[in-house]
Order: C-alpha cells, then structure tokens, then sequence
C-alpha cells in the first residue's frame, strides 16, 4: 500500500510553497520522496522551509519567484531543469485576493491582478512545463482552487471567478495533454487556517458562523490538503485527471452560498 503514495525520485515544483497550504504539500511531497523546489517571491521564508525539509533527509531547493512576471516563472523551470533535470509534478497554488466586496466596486487594477496571478500565471505555468513533462513520459499538473469558484458572492466574485477559471483550466489541460501521459487536477478546498484566509477564521463570531453549516463543525489544516496534493501526484492518481476535488468538511454540502459568504 505504501507504494500507492510513494514520490521517489520524482522532482516538483511547487508555488506559494513558503506558508500554508503550499508549505504543507511541499513538505509531505518530501516526506513521501520528491525532491521538492520551495518557490515564493521572498527567498528567506523559502529557505526556512527547505531547511526543515533537508534537516529531516528530505531533498529541497529554493528559487524565489514571482509568479505573475512570465520571465520569473521561466528562470523557474529552467533553474529547475538544470539542477535535478526535469519536472514530474508542478502544483500551482500561489494566489491572491486584493479586493473585498462586490463587484460593482472592483478597480480594473485589482481585477487585473487577480486574473492575471491567479490564472494566466498558471497557465504560463502549466505551458512551460507540460511540454517536458511530455518528453518524461508523463506527469501531474494540479492547480489549487477554492470552493469559491464552485459558489457565488457578493464580496469574493472576482476571487471566485479566477478558481472557477482555473477549474476550467484544469479540464483543458487534461484534455489537451491526456495522449502524453500527463494528468491535471484541481483541488478546491473551503477555508483553512492559513493566514492568507486570517481574516474569515480569526474572529471568533466569523468562526462561527463559518462553521454552523459545515458537518465536521470546524475548519481545515493546510496538511488536509496537502493529503490529496500528494495523492494526486502519487500512483494512486494515476487514472484521476480532469478533476475537481473538493475538501471543506462537508461545507457545500450543508450549507448554502449566502453562509460561504458571511
């Protein structure tokens, strides 16, 4: 059974992976054998986290990026090809969310910046790296989404319109690069402790009611999704792709839109 989960010798590229629900899969991938690439735009958060990955004998690497400049994410595969040789797994999970509120008040700068980080970035991604992944004889592209592009919202709707699109893109990856052998997922979790979402789980009154409709009464953990990250990557995911998996506690299924929101 080990054998299903296990990353040996596989390399992944990982986003966002300084903090939260991106440190958490980078960690596990090592835990379970890749040689992992920690990648956010700040190298010293980054080195913290491969330190505690190389001090436990797993194998790690920094390149700083910014995933919304294309040239960044190009030094990122290269700089990764170069040292370990290829790429077998790339999670795309960098995101960002500068806006609250309803649409109507959104600035074509914040739109833009949502869009541009939280979907053309991986699909610059996702282009760059299918193509040797191809020449590899195949691997996994999963790309992190939120329940918020399976709902609507009066304050998240262009943050939900970006998880949806990378919904999407997940379907047309998986459609376009199924013949090489290349699988692309997306896991759509709701709210976790991380401080990207501090702001929804914090205050107490925001927990609560966050959590009334949700059937596991709580929130989630950044290894909860880390988890299906490495499943996904792993031989167990071998025949998945085209996926959405979702991973909130049970929330879209006990509750409605308007709870999401508040």
């Amino acid at each position: 059974m080990a054998s299903l989960f296990d990353l040996t010798g596989k390399v992944a590229v990982v986003t966002g992976s300084s903090k939260g629900i991106g440190r958490a899969i980078a960690e596990r991938m090592a835990e379970h054998g890749a040689k992992v690439v920690i990648s956010s735009r700040k190298r010293d958060a980054c080195e913290a986290v491969a330190k505690g990955i190389t001090d436990k004998g797993g194998e790690a690497v920094v390149i700083p990026c910014h995933v919304g400049r294309k040239e960044e994410l190009q030094a990122l595969v290269d700089q990764t090809i170069a040292h370990w040789g290829g790429i077998d797994i790339l999670v795309c999970n960098a995101g960002v969310n500068p806006y609250f509120g309803p649409s109507l008040g959104i600035s074509d700068e914040a739109f833009d910046r949502i869009m541009g980080t939280n979907v053309r970035s991986n699909l610059w991604l996702a282009n760059m790296v299918a193509p040797q992944m191809a020449g590899r004889g195949g691997g996994s592209i999963t790309i992190i989404s939120s329940i918020g592009g399976l709902l609507g919202s009066a304050t998240l709707g262009t943050y939900g319109l970006s998880k949806a699109a990378d919904i999407q893109l997940a379907r047309n990856l998986a459609v376009e690069w199924g013949p090489k052998n290349i699988r692309a997922n997306c896991i759509a979790p709701g709210l976790v402790r991380t401080d990207f979402a501090r702001a929804l789980w914090e205050n107490p009154e925001n927990y609560r009611k966050r959590t009334r409709n949700t059937p596991l009464q709580r929130i989630g953990e950044p290894d909860e999704i880390a988890g299906a990250a490495v499943m996904l990557a792993a031989p167990a995911g071998t025949f998945i792709t085209g996926q959405t998996i979702v991973i909130d506690g049970g929330t879209m299924a006990g509750s409605v839109a308007a709870d999401w929101e508040q």
